[in-house]
């Protein structure tokens, strides 16, 4: 699989690239089907009263199908556990609607 990592308005520690790759990896106990990853991780503006906003994105090619999933929070921790808990919910439902077979839901 092909993990591409983008920053938005924030700079990524290298420990954040390794990180977020990992967790990425991981996907593919649910659908092991997955072709590429676009990832993009930053701050949404800089003119909120009460702190940034930080807003987690990924698209999921798949067969036939782009899986896309979001998070915005007032952390990036949180914003990336967010995303990947809906990730994971739409690649379950992506796999039993397509019969894919191999990677077990766990």
């Amino acid at each position: 699989m092909e993990i591409i990592i983008k920053a938005k308005n924030a700079k990524l520690a290298p420990e954040a690239h390794e990180i977020i790759t990992k967790k990425i990896n991981k996907l593919t106990r649910y659908c092991d089907c997955i072709i590429k990853a676009d990832v993009e991780i930053g701050v949404t503006t800089f003119h909120h009263q009460k702190g940034d906003i930080y807003r987690a994105e990924v698209n999921l090619a798949v067969p036939k199908k782009i899986i896309r999933a979001e998070a915005e929070t007032d952390t990036i921790d949180k914003s990336i556990s967010e995303m990947l808990k809906r990730l994971k919910a739409e690649l379950i439902k992506y796999k039993q609607k397509h019969g894919f077979h191999g990677a077990s839901q766990k």
